[in-house]
């Protein structure tokens, strides 16, 4: 006798949940209901869903997986953070990171089992794509993440689709998500409290502007020249920054959010002030904010950060080009929370088992 192959919960849409209800002679206030306990009450199983009726809790047990992860590793810096390596079903691995500040709990997603862009600086691609992740595999980092909140006042504040892999590379999958951490039935997020993280596809950026919502849109840009961009962002040579930028500008024209421009500094290659200078040039007409990154240390790579009055000197020159630039804080350095280095670290040592701290 075969096994019956349950479907992932959180693949289901809000509508996709009520028909389903509907199907075994429930109202579709019940979809209202399971939807409620999942994504606002924490729950771990769907015995936990206390006013939805014995048997359909059975139904839904009998025919889907709340959750289809396994945590292999939990790590907790000095400052807080949590990175939480995850395993799926096909054993590939992915990571995602719950950052505390005073007011904030922002997380940070992965959308892809590594990634195509081939960054020369970033631990996420070294190890090539595997594969995109699905609706659920995305949300239920999610869910992880705001499980590690036991405190009924602690909630996520803020969503950061900034991990593993291109996220616009990943749209299709990536939208429902979008929709589900902003409807008043998923995670009830305001929009401008989500921010999508890409290195530059233009035709995908007009696409998320169609959607209409004041997403927070972050172009990791990385160089201010295209001779530049093209060695440490390889697929620039097919696209080039001129395109990026006029996208850029297309997605602050129809949803009113300012652009960020991700920029990690690396000692010597692109942080030098002629290299500030080139980008005021390209954003000083542009309502921008440059987040300026100190390049975080990956085994196996060269590059390194530049020194604190080397990163000063940078957002000065900017400033003076009435280019707004801050300077991003470090968070979990002591667990490996820059994107990618748990999973690389994982996937270099399988025979070396992670543990829990």
């Amino acid at each position: 006798m075969s096994e019956i192959v349950k479907q992932h919960f959180l693949d289901l849409s809000s509508s996709e949940l009520s028909a389903w209800c509907e199907q075994h002679g429930e109202g579709k206030y019940r979809a209202t209901q399971i939807r409620k306990w999942v994504f606002g009450k924490r729950v771990e199983s769907f015995d936990d869903c206390h006013d939805v009726p014995a048997a359909l809790r059975e139904k839904l047990k009998a025919e889907f997986d709340l959750f289809r992860a396994e945590v292999i590793a939990h790590n907790v810096a000095s400052d807080r953070t949590e990175k939480l390596l995850l395993t799926l079903p096909d054993k590939q691995v992915v990571e995602c990171v719950l950052m505390r500040e005073t007011k904030r709990r922002t997380i940070c997603i992965s959308t892809q089992v590594g990634c195509a862009m081939g960054c020369v600086f970033c631990a996420s691609g070294l190890e090539g794509l595997k594969r995109n992740l699905t609706k659920g595999e995305i949300l239920e980092q999610v869910l992880r993440l705001d499980r590690l909140m036991t405190d009924p006042q602690e909630r996520i504040t803020n969503v950061v689709v900034m991990g593993i892999g291109e996220p616009l590379a990943n749209l299709g999958n990536l939208i429902p998500v979008l929709q589900t951490l902003n409807e008043k039935g998923g995670m009830g997020l305001g929009a401008r409290r989500i921010t999508v993280s890409t290195v530059g596809l233009p035709e995908k950026i007009r696409e998320l502007a169609k959607l209409d919502k004041a997403f927070n849109l972050a172009v990791s840009l990385h160089a201010p020249n295209d001779e530049l961009r093209n060695k440490l962002v390889p697929v620039n040579d097919n696209i080039g920054i001129d395109a990026i930028l006029s996208a850029a500008d297309e997605y602050f024209a129809i949803s009113g959010r300012r652009v960020t421009y991700e920029y990690v500094l690396l000692s010597g290659v692109n942080d030098a002030p002629e290299h500030a200078r080139q980008l005021g040039h390209l954003l000083k007409n542009r309502i921008s904010h440059v987040n300026l990154i100190p390049m975080n240390e990956v085994e196996g790579l060269d590059f390194v950060e530049p020194t604190s009055p080397r990163t000063n000197e940078f957002v000065s020159i900017l400033e003076q080009f009435g280019v707004l630039a801050t300077v991003r804080k470090r968070k979990g350095a002591d667990i490996d929370a820059a994107c990618g280095q748990l999973r690389l670290k994982h996937e270099q040592q399988t025979l070396t088992p992670l543990t829990e701290s």
